[in-house]
């Protein structure tokens, strides 16, 4: 019974971190659109605040994870990144089909998800 209330906290410890990390991104997306709007942003300057929202984003959630975890801090918050991923990705799917551009830049923001939740991890 004891394993199972382990489990079930480090459960809940993911899904409130994972939850915290698409409240972010969807503030800083906004702000991003808000911005683009106003200042007529080109393109490459939008791709870079996407993938800083990104990585803001899987750090938050990661030192979030990290702090309710308590032990392997840095695996917690990789696999919150490679978590938060796979969940951008199944979203991305549903709302449009332009996808994320290709395999290279679809691995390049995987590793930065899990750099992002990793690092956080690290610093909780």
């Amino acid at each position: 019974m004891e394993q199972f209330k382990l489990s079930r906290r480090k459960i809940l410890s993911v899904a409130k971190a994972l939850l915290a990390a698409y409240g972010v991104t969807a503030v800083l997306l906004l702000i991003l659109a808000l911005l683009l709007l106003k200042l007529n942003l080109s393109e490459g300057i939008v791709a870079v605040g996407i993938m800083a929202t990104y990585l803001i984003s899987c750090f938050l959630g990661g030192f979030l994870l990290g702090k309710g975890v308590g032990k392997h801090k840095f695996l917690w918050g990789l696999a919150l990144g490679a978590v938060y991923f796979v969940l951008l990705i199944i979203l991305s799917a549903a709302a449009a089909a332009g996808g994320f551009g290709g395999f290279g830049r679809m691995m390049s923001i995987l590793l930065l998800c899990m750099a992002g939740g990793m690092a956080g991890g690290m610093f909780s």
